[in-house]
């Protein structure tokens, strides 16, 4: 049974990492909710800032619940209408996709779309090493010399200013789908959707947490609006749009988007249409991971997601994209085997850089945001390994790889509060830059090799006071405490249910004890396993991930038998074997007072 407590949780004021522990969201939700003492559901939903005469649209988000009006976001009107004049006209539609994640799910959703209005769209994924990131000039003329009358940009193009000008001066209308931030001056295109465009008014900006697949949804709500106003569908069946919400949930849930608002709608009904496997990829793709069950939320960032993005970081760019659009079983198999093979050649890359850039980590001190570069690195991995340093520096992360000419491609991750993509904007316009862009929480940039240490120096002139701000009220947020026998399956289930959780929407963090570390051991060679048994008889698995080299592992691992603990991390169930067992995964513990 889930208990209410005053803060600071237990009392503790400085955890095994230096952490107070205090309860997540306001106290005063707390003591005004009225919620009877085992509804979890509720209590999870308040913490995370739903007011309580709205708890029933978020206990169950739906796309009617949470859907605007496409539009309110400037130029998708004039999008829809481009779009619709293509669908009847039978023009030549080119669809120009980033090489991630949400880049490949936002061009199967268009290419979808158009499939089944009757219009047979094409599909260019640029090479990430080759041509980087975002559409070139040269890319989008030489796709209007062979016959495109109009590109859909998706996921990029927010600030591809030379290239979207070369595409108006051969003639070829260009429609930018996009969530990254823009600058003042945006570039010249036909139409330019996107949430994050300065001159957007608070209605639409609201909605600036959408993945660029989101925005695609929205636009394609438009078009469908548009071609029915104009009597298209008079001889025709409208299209399911709704059977391509398992496309939107993968791209949202992979570009690490915020789960809120209607991201949550989005993901929770995607989820529901991925379980149907009616998608041929979709559902190849599932079955290449190894899943036996209905995909879940965590599946999408960690199994299915980074497979789609293999294709992008090591091999072929539109493999992705090929998945998700074909309709054809065996082709199908054929490229879910082959992403997966990747994924694999992409985790011995990235251990590789990761060794090394950990290495040249630990020549930098007192630095608010870590830049690492590396001759020879695979900029394919970069991204994710900028992520496990700022994960485990608590610090903005950049890491960039040099070629033998002197160029870097860099790829960086953020923590909250610290809004990376404007930085490296605002570089750019400092002449540091060669090219750069993103979001708040994640950036990408091509830099000469003699400017990185001014560009480092930049981002401490420009970044350390936030970094400050926002690491100095570092605190271990929990949402309940649970004893360890209540620590069930039934629980998670329940916790679940005011879920999907992700970025902007945390997975409930539980804190149990007092318990005894019986058994410890270290798994593979970074992970600490251990059997916490409670003082109420019942015991359980706590893991402990990348964690052998760190305070918190070196603490289970040494832990004496008589000494008692509470412990605070996410309760996950563990179907290993056929088990289906709660299993903790610790992120703190603190020493009961004796």
């Amino acid at each position: 049974m889930a208990t209410l407590h005053p803060e600071p949780v237990l009392g503790i004021t400085q955890s095994l990492t230096g952490q107070p522990w205090h309860w997540r969201g306001a106290e005063g939700d707390r003591r005004q909710a009225d919620l009877e003492p085992d509804d979890l559901v509720a209590l999870l939903l308040l913490s995370r800032g739903v007011p309580r005469d709205d708890l029933d649209r978020y206990r169950a988000p739906t796309i009617r619940g949470f859907m605007p009006d496409p539009s309110i976001f400037r130029d998708m009107d004039s999008a829809a209408d481009r779009l619709a004049q293509a669908v009847i006209a039978r023009e030549k539609v080119t669809i120009y996709g980033d090489y991630d994640v949400d880049g490949a799910t936002s061009a199967a959703l268009l290419i979808r779309l158009l499939r089944d209005l009757g219009l047979d769209a094409g599909a260019y994924i640029p090479d990430r090493l080759m041509e980087g990131y975002g559409p070139s000039g040269a890319a989008l003329t030489s796709l209007a010399e062979a016959g495109s009358t109009l590109i859909v940009t998706v996921d990029c193009g927010a600030m591809a200013y030379e290239a979207l000008q070369m595409a108006h001066d051969v003639g070829v209308d260009v429609v930018v789908v996009d969530h990254h931030k823009c600058a003042a001056e945006l570039p010249r295109a036909f139409a330019l959707v996107n949430p994050n465009r300065l001159d957007e008014d608070d209605e639409a900006a609201a909605h600036g947490h959408l993945a660029a697949v989101g925005v695609a949804f929205l636009l394609g709500a438009a078009l469908v609006r548009t071609l029915r106003a104009q009597g298209y569908f008079a001889s025709r069946p409208e299209p399911a749009l709704m059977e391509l919400l398992d496309l939107v949930a993968l791209g949202t849930v992979a570009d690490v988007a915020q789960l809120k608002g209607l991201n949550r709608a989005f993901v929770a009904q995607g989820l529901k249409i991925m379980a149907r496997r009616r998608n041929i990829g979709m559902a190849a793709l599932i079955d290449v991971s190894r899943l036996t069950r209905a995909p879940v939320c965590s599946d999408l960032g960690f199994a299915l997601g980074p497979r789609i993005n293999a294709g992008g970081r090591v091999g072929a760019a539109d493999l992705g994209v090929r998945l998700l659009t074909t309709q054809d079983e065996a082709e199908a198999s054929d490229i879910a085997a082959q992403l997966s093979r990747l994924n694999e050649e992409r985790r011995a890359i990235e251990a590789m850089v990761q060794e090394e850039a950990e290495a040249l980590l630990a020549g930098q001190h007192n630095r608010a945001v870590a830049l690492l570069a590396g001759q020879g690195w695979h900029a394919g991995v970069i991204g994710i390994v900028a992520g496990r340093i700022k994960e485990r520096t608590g610090k903005p992360s950049l890491v960039i790889a040099l070629d033998d000419k002197g160029i870097g491609k860099g790829s960086g991750r953020s923590i909250p509060g610290v809004d990376l993509g404007a930085a490296i904007i605002a570089a750019k316009d400092a002449g540091l830059l060669v090219a750069g862009g993103g979001h708040a929480m994640a950036a990408g940039l091509t830099i000469n090799a003699d400017k990185i240490d001014r560009f480092s120096e930049f981002l401490e002139e420009h970044l350390a006071a936030r970094v400050a701000a926002a690491s100095g009220g570092a605190r271990l947020l929990v949402d309940a405490l649970v004893a360890p026998r209540g620590l069930t399956p039934d629980l998670i289930d329940r916790m679940e249910s005011a879920g999907p959780y992700g970025m902007g929407w945390p997975a409930p963090r539980l804190a149990t004890g007092p318990v005894r570390i019986v058994r410890c051991d270290v798994v593979g060679t970074m992970h600490v396993r251990a059997i916490a048994a409670g003082d109420d008889g019942a015991s359980f698995k706590a893991m402990a991930f990348r964690s052998v080299d760190t305070p918190l592992g070196q603490a289970l691992l040494g832990a004496p038998r008589d000494r008692r603990f509470w412990l605070a991390g996410r309760v996950k169930i563990d179907n290993w074997n056929g088990n289906h067992a709660s299993e903790m995964h610790v992120d703190d513990l603190a020493a009961v007072d004796l």
